[in-house]
């Protein structure tokens, strides 16, 4: 059986996207570490699977998986891909969804000037619900790693997210910091790890190492994450950009109790068809 599938980017965040509501299927972990393959495969970040809702009020229902095979509860990045790839498929006329997904709902909207928003609903710090093993609730937290003391802001956008101040991103050591907190047993559902540079209250940059991925061009919920971590520091206005190594997001939080959104683009790149 042929699969048809498209291949899509959110600045360099890549994805394999399938729509699983006209065709009959769901790949298994096996499969999608073979496509997710950049020499043998497609090649991506992560696959995103195109459902129908088990709610009523929802549009859609978006299951992710990592390139390991691993599922992930959320996706930033991914979810602007969703929503542009179900328009241009012509799987709804509608701009705004409503759209499931293991984190909770998230709301899209595509607008006029061929960017997509998404809302991605109301961040959590409270430990347990991020999750992150810690006898009191703090805004953040000194781990040991190896022979270094790292200072995290955990936070939760849908998936965990361990935020780290950095004076340099391009200086960080994304690779051995990223790894050893993506496996500390202080994150019992393992962790993604971004390095904030603060450049002024409405700039800043990012870099992402990401659960069963690694570092990424550009993650969503990394950078909404960031935004959190950098408002609760008193270093970022409510609304600001965030540059990642694939580009530009636009971040808006206002604070505890509101949503999170960003904004950006969501390109498709091509499509085809691959044997299930």
């Amino acid at each position: 059986m042929k699969l048809r599938f498209a291949k899509m980017h959110g600045l360099g965040n890549d994805f394999m996207v399938v729509d699983l509501v006209t065709q009959r299927g769901m790949p298994t972990p096996d499969q999608v570490r073979s496509w997710s393959d950049r020499r043998t495969g497609v090649g991506f970040d992560q696959l995103l699977a195109v459902l129908p809702p088990s709610a009523p009020d929802a549009d859609f229902r978006m299951r992710i998986f990592n390139a390991d095979g691993s599922q992930a509860e959320q996706c930033g990045n991914g979810a602007r891909c969703f929503a542009q790839f179900v328009v241009e498929e012509e799987l709804t006329v509608k701009r705004d969804l409503l759209v499931e997904t293991e984190g909770g709902n998230i709301r899209t909207e595509l607008l006029d000037n061929g960017q997509v928003r998404v809302d991605m609903g109301v961040p959590s710090t409270v430990p347990e619900e991020v999750p992150f093993l810690a006898e009191e609730a703090k805004t953040s937290y000194v781990i040991d790693v190896g022979d270094s003391r790292v200072e995290v802001t955990p936070v939760s956008v849908g998936n965990p997210h361990a935020v780290v101040f950095v004076n340099n991103v391009a200086h960080a050591d994304i690779d051995g910091i990223g790894s050893a907190l993506q496996h500390h047993e202080r994150f019992p559902e393992q962790v993604n790890v971004g390095f904030l540079q603060v450049v002024d209250r409405r700039f800043a940059r990012l870099r992402v190492y990401e659960r069963g991925t690694g570092e990424t061009r550009a993650c969503g919920t990394g950078a909404c994450a960031a935004m959190v971590a950098a408002r609760l520091h008193d270093r970022l206005e409510a609304r600001a950009k965030i540059s990642l190594p694939g580009g530009k997001l636009r971040l808006e939080w206002q604070g505890r109790g509101s949503p999170a959104t960003l904004s950006g683009s969501a390109k498709l790149v091509f499509t085809g068809r691959i044997e299930l």
